[in-house]
Order: structure tokens, then sequence, then C-alpha cells
């Protein structure tokens, strides 16, 4: 994937049925400082954007300006 910077550790995204859901993403680096970013999507469903990043706040301590929404 192609980045122009660090990757958000919270994405956002609405689903085929029109909620949202969390996936948290987590960066680690290999011996020679390559990203190599791993995904967990949430089994939490939410009827709007805001509960999803309450939810991402209170679960993970998630901050303004650690959310992507592509």
């Amino acid at each position: 994937m192609a980045s122009n910077g660090p990757v958000k550790p919270f994405l956002i995204q609405k689903d085929d049925n029109g909620n949202f859901r969390l996936t948290v993403r987590t960066t680690r680096y290999n011996s020679i400082g390559y990203p190599i970013v791993s995904s967990k999507l949430q089994d939490e469903v939410f009827e709007t954007q805001s509960a999803a990043k309450s939810f991402a706040r209170k679960n993970f301590n998630a901050e303004a300006g650690e959310y992507a929404t592509k």
C-alpha cells in the first residue's frame, strides 16, 4: 500500500448495510525499518461514525486525529 505517512490506527468505514465498523490497525517495523501494518476488524457494529469514535476512545484510548475513513 502506498502511503504518504504513518497509518492512522483507527479506520472507520460504512458497511453494505449502512452501519459503521471499526478496524484497529497496529504498525510495527522490521529490522530495516519497513512498516508492517496489522488490522483487526472489531465485532461491534455502530449506527453512527460518532458512536464508533466513542467506542475507540473508551476501549483503545483513541485521540483526535487518529481516525481514518479510507
